[in-house]
């Protein structure tokens, strides 16, 4: 039996792309059109992993998918990184003049804003997914509205690529995590990353502890967002990445974190896609 992967969005969008990166050819797709969906698809077994985006090197960090994993107990068990490629595509024939509108994900929207600064007469709609309005520009045959897509979408739907390249910073790449219900126990030696959530005291100086721990015992910080956590005005929860090069520092840290930290959740333990 094929794997089964959940993705937001549909055939021809990134996350499409991710999961034949990631997983290969044989798999079956499960389309989400929200996160939320996504992470439902897991919880009842429908999907046995997903894709999910999380941050972006423009637009910055997905914040509530930090709370949709740690709220819903789902694990990380892979990372991948992708470059952002935006195009934008048209039913065949259809020139830039006739484009009465643009609609894509809010941010294709933003990562390619300057490129639409030369039409202002064209409208920017958000949608659900990059990939979506282009198969629905070949279902109704509009002529009047444009998508912004990955290449791999104009081939799936019979589409014209009028403007290739269009994102502002043409070094974009966004970061997405493979997740699953139950965590993947990886060999110890195969492991050199982990996402990581706590909440500190109110405190001075709680916070630069935690860091100055994580440094003792070798390990790198390489991401840090700051969320508030819901139930408790004014106290924060903090979801980190760390990387490492002996798991057995890993494990003093986490030992320490456990103790000088509140509701201490390892997220994930995967194996580091970016080379050092």
């Amino acid at each position: 039996m094929n794997l089964k992967v959940a993705i937001q969005g549909i055939k021809g969008s990134n996350h499409h792309q991710v999961a034949k990166d990631f997983f290969g050819e044989a798999i079956d797709l499960i389309e989400c059109l929200s996160f939320d969906n996504l992470i439902e698809q897991l919880i009842n077994g429908n999907a046995d992993k997903a894709v999910m985006a999380i941050e972006n090197s423009i637009a910055g960090s997905i914040i509530p998918n930090y709370n949709l994993i740690y709220h819903n107990n789902i694990h990380i068990v892979g990372e991948y990184y992708l470059s952002i490629h935006h195009n934008l595509m048209v039913k065949s024939g259809v020139k830039i003049e006739s484009i009465k509108e643009v609609h894509s994900h809010p941010m294709a929207l933003l990562q390619c804003k300057d490129f639409f600064k030369a039409y202002p007469e064209i409208k920017l709609v958000e949608d659900v997914d990059t990939a979506e309005t282009a198969k629905r520009i070949q279902e109704k045959e509009l002529a009047e509205i444009a998508a912004i897509a990955p290449a791999v979408a104009a081939d799936l739907y019979d589409l014209e690529i009028i403007a290739p390249e269009i994102q502002t910073i043409k070094n974009n790449a966004t970061r997405f995590i493979i997740l699953k219900k139950q965590n993947k126990v990886l060999p110890k030696e195969d492991i050199n990353k982990a996402s990581l959530r706590f909440v500190t005291d109110h405190k001075r100086g709680s916070l630069a502890t935690v860091l100055n721990v994580m440094s003792d015992c070798n390990m790198n910080l390489t991401k840090i967002q700051s969320l508030p956590v819901i139930e408790t005005p004014w106290k924060y929860a903090f979801f980190v990445d760390v990387t490492f090069d002996a798991y057995a520092d890993f494990e003093k840290g986490k030992a320490l974190l456990e103790i000088m930290s509140e509701d201490f959740r390892v997220l994930g333990e995967y194996k580091n896609a970016l080379k050092s």
